[in-house]
């Protein structure tokens, strides 16, 4: 049997017994517990009764953070002309047109959100076996295809969250740090849980949300009651 270390160890008797708890108190759990020696990424799993296969029950959207997310983002831009020059301006890292898109097909790809314009599409279009796995692939419905790329950058820089459901109907993201304040973890989480509530497909059918669970990048999970995050406690 795998020996355990101390951290570990302790971390699971902290959260020994605690299932289904307040979203106040998964924020203080998590955070407590989070002992690494790097500021961990406190990340939420909410396990949705959909299947994203159908067209009408896929979830994805976005939602701006209260408290941001504590991690830098990298920003690249498919523009041309005075939409170039106006993500230049807005703060965006990369920003090109069959440039970039030469430098992703020669496997570089130094950024966490990808913005284009609606014009670059049939450029950023030959693009989506290489971005689209990575769920970089520009969307309009989540506002990265847009003539409104000052905004579309600011938001990415601002903490903006993309969430997309995967194949076992499951939703993830980054939704702070450790390093914040427990209320400001909670006020995330409830941000964020309200945002896929609201992103609830046509075709969803029966119990919309499972499962709500909650972690540091090292340490153990633990469940949140749904009634609680939504407010039908």
């Amino acid at each position: 049997m795998a020996k355990v270390g101390k951290r570990t160890a302790a971390a699971r008797e902290a959260f020994g017994g605690k299932q289904n708890v307040t979203v106040a108190e998964a924020a203080s759990l998590v955070k407590d517990n989070a002992k690494a020696k790097f500021d961990e990424t406190v990340e939420i799993a909410m396990t949705l009764g959909v299947d994203p296969r159908h067209a009408d029950q896929m979830v994805r959207g976005t939602v701006s953070l209260p408290h941001g997310t504590g991690k830098t983002v990298r920003v690249a831009v498919f523009a041309r002309g005075e939409k170039a020059d106006e993500a230049k301006a807005a703060g965006a890292d990369i920003v090109g047109a069959e440039d970039l898109m030469e430098t992703i097909q020669g496997g570089t790809i130094d950024f966490d959100r990808c913005i284009a314009t609606p014009d670059m599409m049939a450029v950023v279009g030959r693009l989506g076996k290489v971005l689209g796995p990575r769920n970089l692939m520009p969307n309009p419905r989540v506002g990265t295809v847009t003539m409104d790329v000052k905004q579309a950058v600011e938001d990415a820089k601002g903490g903006q969250v993309q969430f997309k459901a995967e194949k076992a109907g499951v939703v993830h993201a980054g939704i702070g740090k450790a390093s914040f304040s427990a209320k400001q973890i909670e006020e995330n989480m409830l941000a964020f849980v309200e945002a896929v509530g609201k992103a609830k497909p046509t075709g969803a059918k029966g119990t919309y949300m499972k499962k709500i669970a909650v972690s540091s990048t090292m340490g153990p999970g633990v469940s949140i009651d749904v009634a609680s995050a939504t407010g039908n406690a």
